[in-house]
């Protein structure tokens, strides 16, 4: 037997897929919905106006955003190397890339911390040279969220290149483009919408992130206690701390969810 509504494709689900679909769904959605129940809808609005909730979504936002910058900066040469390599290459590639999605934060922070701590030698490097410490410093949220983040632009990146090929450069390049041309006026044009995508998604996971930034760069109001950060601080508070926990827990999600329609907006076809 199968359900009666069709996929685009024609292709009918079967029936026994429905009740864990179901459950699935409920998986996801129950526990957001659980959350939302449990909001003090009379404090909501000074909870996440108050200032120490202002200072860490401010600084969740500016480090975010600059870490962001930093995946670009390194994450879509990446992709290019990885989309135009022999498939052996993008293999290797693709792994390292995904290990900080398949790794528990927490050894993250760990690992970074061990490489730019003040006993590693590159940290006695930046020391020496430019007089300051990474570790639990605004400096190291940042490296923790790009850490985290930057697999989610490459692997986007990635897609959306191999999808668009390699004709419309080589006919560039037949033309008399320079490299530099066909980068700026065919490749990346071509892969905007996966770049977008992956902009956007790496923003999101990088005010996220938690446990690389709190071994890292540790929770000091105003220096390194992101948006997670604060919420973790809340709900281990006594008193109305569960209360804030949970309306910072909402404008997280708020983002969230903000995001995901951005994402669907930028996707080919989606508006048809």
């Amino acid at each position: 037997m199968s359900i009666v509504s069709k996929a685009d494709t024609g292709v009918r689900a079967p029936l026994a897929a429905v009740l864990p679909a179901i459950l699935g769904i409920a998986l996801l959605v129950l526990p957001l919905a659980a959350l939302v129940a449990r909001a003090s809808w009379g404090t909501l609005f000074q909870d996440v106006t108050s200032p120490a909730a202002l200072q860490a979504l401010w600084l969740s936002l500016r480090t975010g955003f600059t870490a962001t910058l930093v995946c670009v900066v390194l994450g879509v040469p990446l992709a290019l190397v990885m989309a135009r390599s022999s498939a052996r290459t993008a293999q290797l590639l693709r792994a390292l890339v995904a290990v900080p999605l398949v790794l528990p934060p927490m050894v993250g922070g760990v690992a970074l911390l061990f490489l730019f701590g003040r006993t590693s030698p590159l940290g006695r490097l930046i020391d020496d040279l430019w007089g300051m410490t990474l570790p639990f410093s605004t400096a190291a949220v940042i490296l923790a969220q790009a850490f985290v983040a930057l697999p989610f632009l490459v692997l986007s990146v990635e897609g959306a290149l191999r999808s668009s090929g390699a004709g419309y450069e080589q006919a560039a390049a037949t033309l008399g483009a320079t490299p530099w041309t066909v980068l700026t006026k065919v490749t990346l044009p071509l892969a905007a919408p996966g770049l977008v995508a992956g902009v956007i998604l790496c923003f999101a996971r990088a005010i996220g992130e938690f446990g690389a930034t709190a071994l890292f760069a540790g929770n000091a109001p105003g220096v390194t206690q992101t948006m997670p950060l604060a919420i973790y601080t809340a709900f281990n508070g006594a008193g109305t701390g569960r209360d804030s926990a949970v309306a910072l827990s909402l404008l997280l999600l708020a983002t969230a969810i903000l995001v995901l329609v951005s994402v669907r907006a930028w996707r080919p076809g989606a508006l048809k």
